[in-house]
């Protein structure tokens, strides 16, 4: 029988507790429920009004992983959705967690979350722009630091503030709050970024996705600003051996991370990690704050 706890006045189905999903570390579905609940404060409004994709792993990273739009079968009705036309499926609709018992219900399910740079009240409007930065063997988190810290300055000329966090694998995200703006914009300046930096750092950037150009650099991905495309969410935690999250960093361990320090967190990390330093990428998200628009 499958136990019910109550969130938030929710009702909320639990399953398998004590099932280990991250056996390099012993790490529990409990244990992964208990980190979403307890970061829910940071985690939720980088979630919330943004259909999420969900990239489930219930068995570990081992075992089967499948990415979803879908809302899953069985998901209670207090679940809000919203439509999200696709062109195979113009009636598509997905998942968006936008309270705690949402959070929880979805964590049960043993996922990444992965959401839009839009949000579904303004569909394909843009209001932060992303930067994938994807090391190619034998490049590394380092390579990934020095080409933030480029990246950073070349946004802060165009007067647009960058915020980092680590990928949960080799490479690192960088975020930026902007003016809302149509999502084929923002990828085209994005693309800019890319080729400007593979202009000026030949021997370090690359701006295409082809294999056979990145070994030894970094792939700054642009594509992600797509309408269509997403991106881990900051806090998510990730399929990975051990149980890594895709942790927001200050620009000093960026710094650090340049000249070889690790730059890499686990669940057990991120509570300590928020006391600390506060949430780091809260400016994506602050209300009313004013936006620069893109040149």
């Amino acid at each position: 029988m499958t136990p019910i706890t109550e969130v938030a006045g929710r009702r909320v189905p639990l399953s398998n507790l004590d099932k280990v999903i991250h056996p390099a570390t012993g790490t529990t579905k409990g244990e992964i429920l208990h980190y979403c609940a307890v970061m829910a404060g940071a985690l939720l409004p980088h979630l919330r009004d943004r259909p999420v994709s969900f990239l489930r792993y219930p068995d570990g990273p081992g075992g089967q992983l499948f990415f979803t739009k879908n809302p899953p079968p069985g998901a209670p009705p207090w679940v809000r959705t919203a439509p999200v036309p696709r062109s195979d499926d113009p009636g598509a609709r997905q998942v968006v967690v936008d309270d705690l018992p949402s959070l929880v219900w979805a964590a049960n399910l043993v996922v990444e979350f992965h959401t839009p740079q839009w949000t579904a009240s303004a569909p394909g409007i843009a209001d932060r722009l992303v930067l994938d930065l994807d090391p190619g063997p034998p490049a590394g988190t380092s390579e990934c630091c020095a080409v933030a810290l480029w990246l950073r300055e070349r946004l802060a000329a165009d007067g647009i503030d960058a915020y980092a966090k680590t990928s949960g694998a080799k490479g690192l995200h960088l975020l930026a709050p902007i003016a809302p703006t149509p999502s084929a914009e923002v990828s085209a300046y994005a693309k800019g970024l890319a080729m400007a930096g593979e202009a000026e750092l030949p021997r370090l950037i690359v701006h295409r996705m082809a294999r056979a150009l990145r070994p030894g650099k970094v792939f700054v991905d642009h594509s992600q600003n797509a309408a269509a495309k997403t991106t881990a969410t900051p806090y998510t935690l990730r399929a990975r051996e051990l149980p890594t999250v895709s942790a927001p960093v200050t620009w000093e361990e960026v710094e650090a991370g340049a000249a070889g320090r690790r730059l890499s967190f686990l669940l057990g990390e991120m509570a300590g990690r928020l006391e600390r330093y506060g949430e780091l990428l809260a400016p994506l998200t602050r209300p009313g704050r004013d936006r620069p628009a893109l040149p």
